[in-house]
């Protein structure tokens, strides 16, 4: 479905839906302020569309015995389509492995990974990716802490993205006529680098 056929309705069920995919229906459609079989058919537009592709159990890594993330930075041999589509395939069809990512700059390609530990990160590093023919280099970090959102911003009718968007100010409020200070994140934790 092309964005510009997403109207605020739609971008408000998938707003909803992002938050929590088990949702009953009858609940999104009193949220929207739809009949709940016309939601239900919006959903299965946006489904069919391939606009929601799915839905996903956030599991707590630790719970499962997952207590370590890494990711792993590798730069490859070659840089041909054929070669890079092979591997990034290899990559995906690890259990450990969460995603593969290609990119430009210094390295071709982050895997991130969960493990159970570092002989299990080291293992797998041996086993199933410095063995590859393809990898001439590679370096790993540890993940220390993390933090992030599912909800993305969803644009409808080409306006800005909704969840950006500020509530107006009261008329008696007064606009900000100087400058405003912006302050920068923090830095993040150092990060340790190894290889496997």
């Amino acid at each position: 479905m092309d964005k510009a056929t997403i109207d605020r309705i739609d971008a408000e069920i998938i707003r909803l839906l992002q938050k929590n995919a088990w949702m009953p229906n009858k609940q999104i459609a009193a949220a929207v302020r739809l009949a709940p079989s016309t939601c239900h058919e919006r959903i299965k537009n946006l489904r069919r569309s391939g606009v929601i592709r799915g839905a996903h159990a956030d599991v707590d890594l630790r719970a499962v015995g997952l207590s370590l993330e890494a990711f792993a930075f590798i730069k490859l041999a070659k840089y041909e389509r054929g070669a890079i589509d092979r591997f990034m395939s290899d990559m995906e069809s690890i259990p450990e492995v969460r995603r593969v990512f290609l990119l430009s700059g210094r390295h071709d390609v982050i895997v991130y990974l969960a493990v159970k530990d570092i002989d299990h990160l080291r293992n797998l590093g041996f086993d199933r990716i410095t063995n590859q023919p393809m990898v001439v280099s590679i370096e790993t970090s540890f993940v220390y802490d993390s933090r992030g959102r599912n909800e993305l911003p969803i644009f409808s009718d080409g306006a800005q993205p909704m969840a950006l968007k500020q509530p107006k100010a009261p008329p008696s409020q007064k606009k900000r006529t100087g400058p405003e200070s912006v302050r920068s994140p923090a830095n993040p934790p150092g990060r340790r680098q190894s290889t496997l």
